[in-house]
C-alpha cells in the first residue's frame, strides 16, 4: 500500500508540475496588465513585474490532488473539502490584495477565518497536547496558523525564495507519508504542491519574469501549515519544527526586533535576514542557494527525527537550530571585499 501511494505521489508531482508550468505561461500576459508589482521598500526587484502566478500553482495543486484521489478510488482517500475550500478562500483574499491593497485588520480577519476552518474542522481526537483543554489547543493553533500563513507571505520577497523553502518541505512530507507519519491524502497534496512549485520555478528564477503574489504565498502557507500540523498530530514535533525552521526563525526574530524598536512591523521593509544578505553583497543565487542547502539539511534531520528516540530527535532539532543560526549570522554580516 505504501509503495502504491508513493507511485501516486510521483504521478501527482509530475502532473502538477506540467500543469503549473503551462498555466503560468498562459496567465503571465494578462497579469502584466492587471497585477503588476511595482518596486517598493520591501522589493528586491527594480522594475515592475507581474504577480499572480500563485493562481497556476494553487490550481494545479488542487486539481491534480483531487484527480489523483478520484483515480485511486480508495476508501481511505477522501478529498479534504474544508482544507481545499479554505485554500481557495484565502487565495481569493490574496488576489484581491494583489489587485488593490486590503487594510491590515480586515485582511487578518479574513485570513483568520480560513485558518480557523482548517483548525476547527479537524476531528476532536486529533490532539497535540491531550492534557490541554481542546478549545485552548485549537485557539493556539489558530494563532500559530495565522502567523505561519503570514510569515510565508513575508518571506516571499526574493526570486525563488518560496520555491527553495516549499520544495524541500513538501518533498520531506511525501517521504514521511511513505513512512506512515502523515495521512495518504496529505502525502498526495504535498506531492502535488511539490510538483506545482517546480513547474513555477523556471519563471521565477533570477531575474524573475513573474511572482507568486499573495494569491500564491497565502494559500501555499495554509497548505504547508496543514501538512506540518498533520506531523504534529502524529506526535512528530521535532520534524514539524525542523522542516520550516529557517522561515520560522528569520520571520519571527525579524518581527520581534521590529516590535522592540517600535517600528510599524506590518509595513513593507527590508530587514529580514535574507534581504540583509543581498544588501550585504550576497547575490540572489548565493542567498537562495544557501537557504536551499540549509533546507535540505533540515529535511534530512526531520526525517531522521521520526526514525529514532525522543532524545536523539531533540538533539537533531538542536543541530537544526545551530545550522539555521549559522546561515542567518552569515546573512547579517557584510561580505568582505575580495582582496
Amino acid at each position: 500500500m505504501a509503495n502504491s501511494q508513493l507511485l501516486l505521489s510521483f504521478a501527482a508531482a509530475v502532473a502538477a508540475g506540467l500543469l503549473s508550468f503551462v498555466m503560468t505561461w498562459a496567465i503571465r500576459p494578462p497579469l502584466m496588465k492587471i497585477a503588476l508589482a511595482k518596486p517598493n521598500a520591501r522589493s528586491s526587484h527594480s522594475v515592475p513585474t507581474p504577480q499572480g502566478a500563485g493562481i497556476a500553482v494553487i490550481a494545479a495543486t488542487l486539481i491534480i490532488t483531487a484527480a489523483v484521489i478520484a483515480f485511486a478510488g480508495a476508501a481511505d482517500l477522501k478529498i479534504p473539502l474544508t482544507v481545499f475550500g479554505a485554500t481557495l478562500f484565502i487565495a481569493a483574499i490574496g488576489f484581491a490584495d494583489d489587485i488593490r491593497s486590503i487594510p491590515v485588520l480586515p485582511r487578518l480577519l479574513l485570513q483568520g477565518a480560513a485558518v480557523a476552518a482548517v483548525v476547527f474542522a479537524a476531528p476532536g481526537d486529533l490532539r497535540i497536547a491531550p492534557a490541554c483543554p481542546l478549545w485552548l489547543e485549537r485557539g493556539l493553533l489558530l494563532l500559530a496558523g495565522l502567523w505561519f500563513v503570514n510569515l510565508v507571505n513575508f518571506m516571499d520577497g526574493l526570486d525563488l525564495m518560496t520555491a527553495v523553502e516549499i520544495v524541500p518541505i513538501t518533498g520531506a512530507i511525501v517521504l514521511l507519508g511513505w513512512l506512515g507519519e502523515v495521512p495518504a491524502t496529505t502525502m498526495l497534496a504535498a506531492a502535488a504542491l511539490f510538483g506545482a512549485m517546480l513547474g513555477f520555478t523556471p519563471f521565477n528564477r533570477p531575474v524573475a519574469k513573474i511572482f507568486l503574489g499573495d494569491v500564491g504565498s497565502l494559500p501555499i502557507g495554509l497548505l504547508a501549515g496543514w501538512c506540518l500540523l498533520q506531523l504534529a498530530w502524529h506526535q512528530q514535533f521535532a520534524a514539524a519544527l525542523l522542516l520550516p525552521l529557517y522561515y520560522l526563525a528569520d520571520a519571527t526574530i525579524t518581527l520581534v526586533r521590529r516590535m522592540a524598536r517600535r517600528e510599524p512591523f506590518w509595513a513593507a521593509h527590508r530587514t529580514h535576514f535574507y534581504q540583509r544578505a543581498t544588501d550585504n553583497g550576497f547575490s540572489v543565487w548565493r542567498v537562495v542557494g544557501e537557504v536551499f542547502a540549509l533546507n535540505i539539511v533540515l529535511a534530512l534531520l526531520a526525517i531522521g527525527s521520526v526514525m529514532t528516540s525522543t532524545t536523539i530527535a531533540i538533539t537533531l532539532l538542536i543541530a537544526g537550530g545551530v545550522a539555521t543560526s549559522v546561515v542567518m549570522y552569515r546573512f547579517s554580516r557584510a561580505r568582505p571585499s575580495p582582496g
